[in-house]
């Protein structure tokens, strides 16, 4: 596990925005990326969006008709509308909007790390890591750090968030197409990244860490197997994982995306 002193919100963060940031999230610590081990995959049998809306919604749902190239003052103007917490603003200054959220949750659903995709948040404090009987440990005040990542996430409208998605089905499809998936659903990958992000484990146990030459890894093998944008979760603390989880399934219910009970 590598740091390096500052941290970004996650793609999922876009979504919801995301999430996320996404979830997705996706949420994410801005450090010196560390080749994860590769984890086997668990194919999972999900529901596209469009199968689960019912048809009285399917007719009621008017798209936002947007060029994507110029979409980032409505888009701004529209997700300020879902939370009232003022550092949303601030992360919402980037440009490109649309593109870097289908980029950061595509990465998410990838297992790999969207920092990339979403540089417009950092942290002053510091990765710190403690002592105890000469061995080392992350030290659980770090994970305060990222109280604000949490509390901007949670304080999202997930039925405005969902809607707004909806809305704008057609203009994330054109973004995601130019990503190189010209017959690619983004709903899959969306549903893939928020999957991915709760199996990150609510590890309230102290991390064993284990010094290189200019960072540390986890000891815990099923820790440090986890994917780049896992652990990137991981590192929030447990609590933040906590209420970042819970919102990922209450978006998920909104989107009316099946979400396996092992998760």
């Amino acid at each position: 596990m590598e740091e390096n002193k500052k941290v970004i919100l996650t793609g999922i963060g876009f979504l919801v925005l995301i999430v996320l940031a996404i979830g997705i999230y996706f949420l994410f610590i801005h450090e010196k990326p560390k080749e994860a081990t590769p984890v086997q995959e668990v194919a999972e049998e999900t529901i596209p969006l469009e199968e689960t809306l019912k048809d009285e919604e399917r007719e009621a749902l008017e798209y936002i008709q947007i060029e994507l190239n110029k979409s980032d003052g409505l888009i701004r103007d529209l997700v300020k509308k879902l939370s009232s917490h003022p550092e949303l603003s601030r992360w919402l200054m980037t440009k490109n909007l649309i593109w870097k959220f289908t980029a950061a949750v595509d990465n998410i659903a990838n297992g790999q790390s969207p920092r990339p995709h979403i540089g417009f948040f950092t942290l002053k404090e510091e990765f710190t890591v403690i002592k105890k009987n000469g061995l080392n440990y992350i030290d659980p005040e770090s994970y305060e750090r990222y109280n604000l990542v949490g509390d901007v996430f949670v304080s999202l409208d997930s039925e405005g968030c969902a809607r707004l998605y909806r809305q704008l089905t057609p203009v994330i499809q054109e973004a995601y197409r130019d990503l190189g998936y010209p017959d690619g659903d983004f709903n899959k990958t969306l549903t893939k990244a928020i999957i991915e992000l709760l199996k990150v484990p609510v590890n309230e146990d102290d991390i064993l860490l284990e010094k290189k030459v200019v960072s540390y890894m986890m000891t815990d093998s099923e820790l440090e197997n986890l994917s780049q944008a896992q652990k990137h979760l991981l590192r929030m603390g447990p609590e933040n994982v906590q209420k970042i989880q819970s919102k990922l399934r209450e978006m998920a219910l909104a989107l009316e995306i099946s979400i396996p009970a092992s998760h």
